[in-house]
This record gives C-alpha cells, structure tokens and sequence, in this order.
C-alpha cells in the first residue's frame, strides 16, 4: 500500500534528481575516501623529497609540478605542522586576518588543505569565504549566448546584461567557425552598456588564443586542469603547457583563470580511488603554481555528479574556500544547473551568494534557458527579479542591479544597431531593420529571423584571419556615431597595454553615467579613466562586524530600488482620490437592543474615509448584502459604529453586547468579518472570515443568514470559506495600510446608531 502523499511527494521536481551510495574504489565519494592520503611533507636541501606519503621517486607529473612550483617552501614546514584544526579556526577567527592565513596556506600540501577544510561546517566555510576572497567588492558574470548565433541579439543581450552590472560577458558558440563573429557581437554590445566589461568567447583553445590576440576578448577561463595524471593525459596537456598557456596569454594582456570541476576524474573514469574534493585541491595547487591569477571552480558542469552524493554540497564549497586560502580569483560556479528543485538551487546558490565571492556565478544565464549554450544555465533571464528581491531582502550584493524596462529597451537597440553598423562598414551580410527591431523586444532566438549562415561564418574566418583588426572596429564605431563605444574599446585595448588587470581578481569600475543613458545624436561628455578593482587595489580587509565590504550608501540605493517597488503614500493618496459622499449617517448614540435583531458593527472608518474592502468590492455593496442575508431570515439588521477599536474581534463583541438577541457581526473596513456572541470571549467567536480577499458577495450574504439563524437559535451550517494560502503574499502590504487607516480613525467616542442613505 501507497499513501497518496506519498505518491504525491514522489512527483515533486527534487525526486527527478539521481542520489546514489558513494563508491570510494570508483571515486564517488565527494570527500574522505580510504586511498586519500594523510598530510607530509618532508624537505631536504630545498627539494621536497616526500609529500603526502609518496616518496620522491614515485611522485607522478602532477606531484612533481606541485613540489616544485606550487609551495612555498619558506612556510611549508611551519604550515605542515601547524594543526589542521588550528588553521580551521583561524578562518573564522575575526581577530585573524586573511593575510596570516594565506601565509600559512601557501605552504600546505593537497591532503592539508583537505584536512583544514574537514574541520568545518557549512556555516564555518561560509565565514572563511567572506573572509578569504581576494577582491572586497564582489562581482558577477553573465552568459549571453544563443541557438541561432544571431549577431543582433547577441549585441542586444551583451548591451542589457552590462548595463545590469555585470562585470563579465562569456559567450560560446553551436559551430565552432562562428567564434569570431559571437566574440565581437558581445564585444561591442557589451560596451555599449558600460565601459570596461570584460568579454570571453569560449572555444578550442587554439582558437581562443587567436581571438585574444586580436583584440577581440579580454579574458579566458577555458585551461582545464586535473587531479590525476591520467585525466591530464585525457586532455592533451601537462601543468607545464597549461602554464605555457597562461603566459602567452598573459603576454597579450588577457587575464586568465583556470577551471577545474569536483567530480571531472571520475566522470573521465581516472578517479584512481580518491575523493573529489582532494583530487579538486591537487587542481587548485596546479593552478597556483602555473602563475593562473584565478579559477572557476564549483563543481562547474560535473555538479549533479557530486550533488548524487551525501555531503556533495558542502563539498563544493569547500573547493571554493580552498581555492581563496590559496590565494586565487575564484569564480564560484553556480552556473550549470544544479537541480530539479528551486529550493535546492537556491540553497546551493545562498553558499556563495551570502557570504560573497569574486564572481557569484560564472556565470549568470542572462538569456533564456533555452538559447544557454553552457549547458542549460542555473539560473536564467526570467529569475532576474528573484536574484533582486533577495539581494534587497538580505541586504547581499550579488553583483548586479535592476534596471528600469525603458532604459533595457534603448540600450538593446543601441547595442543591435551599433554591431550592425560595423557589419555595414565590413561588408558582412547585412544586419536589416527587421532583425534590429526583433531583437530588441526578443525573448528568445526562436523569435529572430534565421540569417545566411554561410555567409556569417565566410564573415567569422575573414574577422580571424584577414586584414581587419580591432582598430577598424573601433573607427568604424566612432564614424557611426557611438563615440562613447568607440572610446571604451579603445580605453580597453588601452588597458591591454597596461596590464593592471591582469592582478589577482581584476575588473574594471568607473563612477559615470551609463552608456546607456547617451544617445549618438547627443554631445558626448568627457568620460573618466577606468580603474581597476583586484586583489591589489581594492583588497579584502573582512574582520568580522563593522568591517570589510559593506553594502550601504549610493549602492544600496541602487539595489532595494528594484522597479517593481511602490511607494505605499501612493496607495493611501488612491484611497483619499477615491473620497465620497458619506453614505453612512450616525444618528446617536447605541442603545442596547431589547428585539430580536442581528447588529452590524463597523470599524471606525468605514464608509467614511474607507469605501473599498481589500477585496476590490465596494463596502456599501457589502453592507447592502449582509443587510440581505439577515432580511432573509425574517430579522432586522441594525447598524452601529464602533469607534474604540479597529480591531475585528471587539468591533464584534461590542456590537454583541448591543444587539437585543446578543448576536452581531463586525466588519473591518478591509472585510475582514466575524460573527459574534454575547457571552463569548472577545476573541472567541461563532464564525470568523479572516481571508477577506477570499469573499464575495454571496459569501456575505450568506454570513448575514447565518448571524440571522445564530440570533433565532436555529441550527446552522457555517459558512464555507475558500483558502488562498497566497493572498497573505499578495496583499499584506495594502492589509497594513487599510488598518492603519482605521485604526487613525479610532477615538474613545462610544458607539453609534448609523442609517444608510439610499439616496446616494
């Protein structure tokens, strides 16, 4: 036998998830597996002779690479044996500054830094983070690709994402020949939104280099390293091609990081018995000894490999943290999707959204899920607002701000039609007005018109390897008008030469109006020099309260006010609009009745300042029907005002303790109704109809019916009320407001009898 909330619970989006047992032998164990070595290090003559209990002469390529570039051999015998436990609680000690770790840090083997790791909770590694990562201001990357590699909405969806804050734009493509053609769209849309936006196009890695030295990216993230030497061989490289690799590029004024993902070895089936998060330290170690100023790491698109495992989230996160201890740029993942279930997304997310990181994501899908050419995305276009009420709710700089509709409109357009005027001066298949006005208001690629592929990727390989260079682009630019467009390319080529970006966590600030807000037609204003935010420049100085990145000032502005938001003035100054003629008259005072009869009591400001129920209904439609329901038993409804209190409960009782046969209803004027009883407690009750939004009109009436059998002593069925678990959501706000309306209106005045004036 199966219960049916069983059954019901095994449709939710958490059970399409795999979870398996781990299996040490074939590396599914996200941490502590048997073959994990204990932490050693042993060093004669300036040469490590043993680490992590392998003798020199069995040391494999990447033991070999991290012996000799990757400790500091200065602190590694103080590192090594200063307690794990010891360094575990430094991470979190607020007396301690991240400098003092690092120190230590810089000298611990693979199987230390796990064992540092190993000590802590989830909540311990989150503090490490915020104190670890290296830039103090976090940041964010965005994803801004498409199915149909259509230039215009690339451009419109690299000029939007910018202008929404992020600091990186990364693209990839479907056919590999297009990279050229997508590398310059998100360029040059890009820009369009905000100077110094750094861009990538992730292909082959020949490829990339070649984009990169045209001048057409800005930064890579596409050297991948292992854990094992078999995995490394798998991919066709050592650690020292990988760092060959980072040196030419750094040579060109590219900024790199690598990428390494927790559970690639054992998905290359090349785990040789180890857990992943040691096999993902050893990476980490490569990293830092080719030179790499960062890495994307989280998992990255392996996640759902060590999310079937227990612990397999934490263990992410304690790749991250390991990758700060070490000093690196760390791009934290969250970026292939993770889950089924929106609560465990999220809960994934919150890791390194709370505490911060360099980049939250790596990045962020600011395109439709479906034109993610990354995989899918973890995040997508349509979750835009989630991500901006939670950085407004926790008060959390998650990288990015709202944007007005208006604004993202103009600089899409913007951004489309600057990429088609460079395809005009090159002579590229034309860019039409159609294809323009399409991507602007686009919501995915299935809503442009398909273009000549041919002649697109004939115009890709004549962008790679003819006569244009990123100069041409750039005056191109400035002799259609984008001045400003053309200025920020060539501020970032400026920047190329310069190479301050190239520091550990490198991106680009400037305190201007965004690009955005120019228009070609109008007189550019000077622009100031950007300036580079890092490691270096704007180090993270988190000591625990009162210290390191703040989210205040100018910046919090610029992330609570979030388009959607209302000023609640404006919700009363509706109500004072809405003022009419009273239609309620007191007559006297009340008296308490001594006939059969039901009294209707109101609150203090209703039908005199409040004519409207939360609901929408109009309250003297209201009153009009429970005046029915009541006539309809054969009784008289008789109307007072209760002044003393706006509360539903005792605006119910006191009209009990009026009424001749000790039965009343209150009513709020936001609807909220009850039926009362003489001798009942003020918060007892005979019936209570707290979810007004939930009531119509003949569920008034029918409340009157019932107050009217109440009064008779005649059996009664109470009132069905429909649950809307939601309205509370919806609503509170305009709940709180109507309330404090009435309760403004509460005096000690006593009760008084009201007369309806049909009239009106």
């Amino acid at each position: 036998m199966t219960s049916k909330r069983h059954t019901i619970r095994m449709e939710r989006p958490i059970n399409r998830e795999v979870f398996i047992q781990p299996w040490a032998e074939a590396g599914l164990a996200a941490a502590s597996s048997p073959a994990d070595p204990t932490p050693s290090l042993r060093i004669e003559d300036g040469v490590v002779v043993e680490m992590d209990g392998l003798q020199q002469q069995d040391f494999d390529l990447i033991d070999r690479f991290i012996a000799q570039h990757s400790l500091d051999l200065d602190v590694a015998e103080e590192a090594m044996a200063t307690p794990s436990l010891q360094i575990a609680r430094m991470l979190v000690d607020i007396n301690v500054s991240r400098d003092e770790v690092l120190k230590l840090t810089r000298g611990c083997t693979a199987a230390k830094l796990v064992e540092i790791v190993e000590q802590m909770n989830v909540l311990e590694m989150m503090m490490g983070l915020a104190k670890m990562r290296a830039r103090r201001t976090p940041a964010n990357q965005a994803h801004v690709t498409n199915r149909k590699e259509h230039p215009a909405l690339l451009a419109a969806d690299a000029a939007e994402a910018a202008l929404r804050g992020f600091h990186e734009v990364e693209t990839t493509v479907g056919v590999s020949r297009y990279a050229p053609l997508n590398a310059l769209a998100i360029l040059v849309g890009s820009l369009v939104g905000k100077g110094g936006v750094l861009t990538q196009c992730s292909v082959e890695e020949a490829t990339n280099l070649r984009l990169g030295f045209r001048g057409l990216t800005s930064y890579s993230e596409t050297l991948s390293v292992y854990g094992t030497e078999r995995a490394f061989a798998d991919g066709d490289d050592t650690p020292w091609s990988k760092a060959f690799l980072n040196a030419a590029y750094a040579s060109r004024g590219v900024k790199t990081r690598f990428t390494s993902g927790t559970g690639s070895e054992a998905l290359m089936g090349h785990a040789e018995g180890k857990s992943m998060l040691y096999l993902e330290a050893r990476c980490l170690l490569v990293t830092r000894g080719c030179g790499s100023q960062g890495t994307q790491n989280g998992s990255i698109s392996c996640i759902a490999l060590p999310e079937s495992l227990p612990g397999g989230g934490r263990v992410v996160l304690a790749e991250n943290l390991i990758a700060m201890m070490l000093g690196l740029e760390v791009a934290s993942g969250n970026d292939a999707l993770a889950s089924h279930s929106e609560m465990r997304k999220s809960a994934k997310l919150m890791l390194q959204f709370i505490p911060g990181t360099d980049f939250v994501t790596s990045g962020y899908g600011s395109i439709p899920r479906y034109d993610n050419m990354f995989g899918g995305g973890n995040f997508d276009t349509t979750e835009l607002d989630d991500w901006y009420v939670i950085q407004r709710d926790m008060q959390v700089d998650g990288g990015i701000h709202p944007i007005e509709e208006e604004a993202i409109l103009h600089v899409r357009e913007r951004g489309a039609r600057a990429i088609q005027a460079v395809f005009d001066a090159f002579d590229f298949a034309e860019i039409e007005d159609s294809e323009i006005d399409a991507a602007v208001s686009a919501f995915s690629s299935e809503d442009m018109p398909d273009r000549d592929r041919i002649a697109d990727i004939k115009a890709a390989q004549m962008l790679l390897e003819g006569p244009i260079t990123i100069i041409e682009v750039i005056n191109t630019l400035a002799r259609a008008g984008y001045e400003d467009v053309a200025e920020n390319l060539l501020e970032m080529q400026r920047q190329r030469v310069i190479g301050d970006y190239l520091q550990t966590s490198g991106i680009f600030a400037r305190d201007e109006t965004p690009a955005s807000d120019t228009s070609p037609r109008l007189p550019q204003q000077p622009r100031p020099h950007l300036h580079v935010l890092s490691g270096l420049t704007d180090e993270n100085d988190y000591r625990g309260p009162g210290t390191g990145y703040r989210v205040e000032g100018r910046r919090w502005q610029q992330l609570q006010n979030i388009p959607q938001a209302w000023d609640p003035r404006e919700f009363l100054e509706e109500l004072d609009r809405e003022a009419r003629a009273p239609w309620l008259e007191e007559v006297g005072p009340a008296e308490v009745g001594t006939r059969p009869e039901v009294v209707i009591a109101v609150g203090p400001a209703f039908g005199d300042g409040l004519h409207r129920a939360l609901s929408g209904l109009e309250l003297r439609d209201i009153l009009d029907a429970l005046i029915e329901g009541v006539a309809a038993e054969g009784l008289d409804a008789r109307l007072v005002r209760i002044h003393h209190t706006s509360d539903c409960a005792f605006i119910g009782h006191s009209g009990a303790l009026l009424s001749g046969s000790g039965v009343a209803i209150g009513i709020q004027s936001k609807g909220t109704t009850v039926i009362h009883q003489r001798d009942l407690e003020p918060l007892e009750n005979l019936e209570l109809f707290s979810m007004s939004p939930n009531l119509d009109l003949p569920a008034y009436r029918q409340i009157g019916v019932n107050a009217a059998r109440y009064a008779q002593h005649k059996p009664t069925t109470p009132v069905p009320v429909r649950i809307d678990n939601t309205a509370r959501l919806r609503l509170i706000v305009q709940t709180t407001l109507l309330h404090r309306r009435e309760t403004e209106s509460v005096t000690d005045k006593p009760p008084t009898e009201l007369t309806l004036r049909r009239n009106l």
